[in-house]
């Protein structure tokens, strides 16, 4: 889920427009908690989907986060970094009502029955009834701040505006107080990331905003009782590389939930297919060796465990991957049989659907090429140097990196290769290299090429229909199948391997 829209959607024109008119509707006010816990319930009743977007947190984190909701409490969300911390915060959103009745123009979004503020007591008093409201999007009622050492309190609750003073307005009035983040979010979700960066001395302003639901601008404590839930992540390295939360704020939220990675690699899977914008096919055999890449890194000694390994690590590594696949068929579309410059092409227009067999496809080139452009095993090589930055290593492994995140995919690779793989007869395989024979292939071999070299081989139709794909694959696919069989003999030492200056890859000999 993206961060809400600063354009609110036009509410219906069925909605009543006076005050009058929303309690002649049965409307009745209710606070964010009671509105988040009838809601919630309401979806737990009918099955519906109750955070969208949210992959592998369904039987561990979720539970919590519904009891918390369902208690009313404050709630922070602790874990490493990348495990979807903000984005399970911002689908809490989905939870409000579509739709919320304000009184127009007011700041603080406050509710045409439950006014705060003595203009708005005093507007609805001199109305009555035919006080016009208007209507709320939920997507406006979710704020939120990245807590950083400059973060002030004028930021987060609101500071006197001089202007307002000189315009005649007496100090403590609330006319005369222009309001931070905090208290713009009233009646709805506010959540600060990365709360322990919050300096100290800010976090105590947040004391009053939990507890007493009350704020204070220098000095001048203002009764206006906020109506709001207040979410927090932390990274718990925070706590001694960067700061720490104080205790009596700590103190004040209800619920401290642990988050966590995928826990198995099925898991791992649906949120790289979920979230990864990809330029070309992956097949299902490359994207799983990317997400064992992902854990294998996540548990290795070398790899720094209080940092984490972000699930965005095997979401880039997937873009990447597609990226080298796209780039490949882009350097070689001008000289393949049937590019856009060969006599006689029969491309397929880019943004046909028919096009596209498999559901991990992303959307085609701009420019024509002959058919989708397939990832294949080989382009992993290269989220080795381009995600390496990703990765906090230990103090010992300085200078190793590469080498460290080079082992890790060949362990991947090869437990992908057994995997999916196992028990089927690959000796049509070993004999293409028979002879002192050898098959190339590498970043900028061509499909049709590398098909050229093996020709027919006994029991590819089996091996391409357990890597899922299917009995009647592109050329583009057909090569990415042959060349991951290739690799993972290689890795069970049953072939040879040796690349080229050029970064060409030859498979011969024994291993």
């Amino acid at each position: 889920m993206t961060a809400p829209s600063s354009v609110s959607p036009v509410p219906p024109a069925d909605l009543p427009g006076t005050l009058g008119e929303l309690r002649a509707a049965g409307h009745q006010h209710r606070t964010v908690k009671q509105e988040l816990r009838d809601n919630l319930l309401a979806r737990m009743r009918t099955g519906g989907d109750r955070f969208p977007g949210i992959v592998g947190y369904d039987d561990t984190v979720l539970p919590e986060v519904e009891r918390a909701l369902l208690a009313g409490h404050d709630l922070v969300l602790l874990g490493e970094r990348g495990q979807g911390k903000t984005r399970l915060i911002r689908s809490l959103a989905a939870l409000l009502d579509e739709w919320t009745p304000v009184i127009p123009g007011s700041v603080l979004n406050e509710h045409p029955m439950h006014p705060l503020t003595p203009a708005s007591r005093a507007a609805v008093a001199e109305a009555g009834d035919d006080l016009p409201i208007g209507w709320l999007h939920r997507s406006m009622r979710y704020g939120e701040k990245l807590a950083t050492p400059d973060t002030s309190v004028g930021d987060l609750i609101g500071d006197v505006d001089p202007i307002r003073i000189a315009e005649g307005r007496s100090l403590g009035d609330p006319e005369t107080i222009h309001f931070g983040l905090v208290p713009r979010t009233n009646r709805g979700i506010f959540a600060v990331n990365e709360l322990p960066d919050l300096a100290e001395r800010i976090q105590v302003a947040l004391l009053n905003v939990l507890e007493e639901r009350d704020i204070q601008v220098r000095g001048y404590q203002l009764r206006l009782p906020l109506d709001l839930l207040l979410v927090a992540s932390a990274n718990p390295e925070d706590y001694t590389n960067r700061g720490r939360i104080i205790t009596p704020l700590k103190d004040r939220f209800g619920a401290e939930i642990r988050t966590h990675y995928p826990l198995d690699l099925d898991l791992e899977l649906a949120l790289i297919r979920q979230e990864a914008q990809l330029v070309a096919e992956v097949p299902e055999h490359v994207l799983e060796v990317l997400a064992r890449f992902a854990r294998t890194v996540r548990d290795s000694p070398s790899v720094d465990q209080r940092s984490g390994v972000s699930a965005r690590f095997a979401i880039a590594a997937a873009e990447t991957v597609a990226a080298a696949a796209l780039r490949r068929a882009g350097l070689l579309a001008a000289t393949a049989p049937g590019s856009a410059s060969a006599p006689g092409s029969s491309e397929v227009p880019a943004g046909d659907p028919s096009s596209s067999r498999s559901g991990n496809r992303g959307p085609l080139l701009p420019t024509l090429l002959p058919t989708q452009p397939v990832a294949r095993v080989g382009d992993a090589v290269s989220v080795v140097s381009t995600l390496r930055g990703k990765v906090e290593f230990e103090s010992g492994e300085d200078g190793r990196e590469a080498e460290i995140l080079a082992h890790l995919l060949r362990t991947a690779t090869a437990e992908t290769f057994r995997a999916r793989l196992a028990g089927i007869d690959l000796s049509g395989f070993t004999a293409l290299v028979a002879d002192d024979a050898v098959v190339e292939t590498g970043e900028l071999v061509a499909a049709t090429d590398l098909l050229a070299q093996v020709g027919t081989i006994p029991g590819l139709a089996k091996v391409l229909d357990r890597l899922g794909l299917g009995d009647a694959p592109t050329p583009e696919e057909a090569a990415a199948g042959i060349e991951f069989v290739l690799e993972g003999l290689h890795l069970t030492r049953r072939l040879g391997k040796d690349v080229t200056d050029d970064g060409r890859t030859r498979y011969g000999g024994r291993g």
